[in-house]
């Protein structure tokens, strides 16, 4: 059964001021329940695990059409579809859905009949709230994800699942479409305290991201503090990385040296950021000597150099923040 709702099938909720737009939960991960990736979720949590998705927005939205929300039997939840406006609504639907309707077509805020549930930014969201059926389907979506292989899942009005090669996340009049891309990965070379600075700060905003250094004392320290490493001794090991159109290769080297090799093999692959630390001038000499090693002028147009969005940043910390504020602006400009 597919429903509906208008005015007539209204039922009291909370008012906007009882709920407001912070929808907190219990838990005991340190991570918010907004942060946490729903489709993993639903896929862990089984039988009578409810999905949320932003199917269409309407003038201002904090999210994208695409953004998902998991409801767990017990209410725990996973994802975000705005910043806590509907949420806590969502969770006391999910309940009902699931000894109801299969699927239902929510609309909140401007031009919904629920007028008690408001969006502070003036917008509106349309929402498809189904029941998960097909939990195999979201295990071959894992597994894809897993191998960094970009699937798009198809969504049918009445929320059945299909897994298909990828397309561009899309809205149809009958079904809704997610692409699914690899997330973005961070292979950071070096030594020293500004590439040990940055793995940690990858680590804290749970970016998939290794540190490959030629010394091992620069990998300790990182290594213990949770962030996975490997000990560069041969240029195989740079070729058995990889990396993908989803893949960020930062160098933080003061021996240029070591760049070379590593700069010469990535710039035969896919990766949608190249970058090393150093002046203009480091950077000039190690353009200079890949070019004459062969390598093209357009090729060397994708290094990236002074690195960062701070201009001569020389504090670890700032230098970090910089060049992965860098790495996020080119990345987003790489998904339009």
């Amino acid at each position: 059964e597919l429903r509906r709702f208008n005015s007539q099938q209204l039922a009291p909720r909370r008012s906007e001021g009882d709920m407001g737009c912070d929808l907190a939960a219990t838990t005991t991960s340190h991570e918010h329940p907004s942060m946490r990736d729903p489709w993993r979720a639903a896929a862990n949590w089984g039988d009578g695990t409810v999905l949320a998705v932003l199917t269409a927005t309407h003038g201002p939205a904090y999210r994208n059409a695409g953004a998902a929300m998991a409801i767990a039997a017990d209410g725990r939840f996973a994802g975000a579809i705005t910043s806590g406006c509907v949420e806590a609504d969502l969770i006391l639907r999910a309940s009902s859905l699931r000894s109801g309707a299969i699927a239902e077509h929510l609309r909140y805020g401007h031009g919904s009949p629920f007028f008690d549930l408001r969006l502070p930014c003036g917008g509106a969201v349309e929402i498809l709230l189904f029941l998960v059926r097909d939990f195999n389907v979201l295990e071959r979506l894992a597994q894809a994800r897993k191998k960094r292989r970009p699937v798009s899942l198809g969504i049918s009005p009445h929320g059945r699942l299909s897994l298909h090669e990828w397309r561009p996340t899309a809205a149809g009049a009958y079904s809704l479409r997610l692409g699914f891309r690899p997330p973005l990965r961070l292979l950071i070379f070096g030594t020293g305290a500004e590439a040990s600075v940055f793995s940690s700060l990858a680590r804290a905003m749970g970016y998939d991201h290794m540190l490959v250094s030629h010394e091992e004392s620069s990998l300790t320290a990182t290594k213990s503090a949770g962030s996975p490493t490997q000990l560069l001794t041969s240029t195989t090991q740079i070729r058995e990385l990889g990396a993908d159109a989803d893949t960020a290769v930062i160098l933080f080297y003061h021996d240029h040296d070591h760049e070379i090799e590593i700069l010469r093999y990535f710039l035969g692959t896919s990766a949608f950021y190249i970058g090393a630390q150093g002046s203009r001038r480091a950077q000039q000499t190690r353009l200079a000597r890949l070019s004459a090693l062969g390598v093209e002028f357009a090729a060397l147009e994708r290094i990236h150099g002074p690195v960062g969005l701070i201009p001569s940043s020389r504090d670890p910390r700032t230098l970090a923040v910089s060049v992965l504020a860098e790495i996020i602006q080119v990345y987003d400009a790489t998904q339009m």
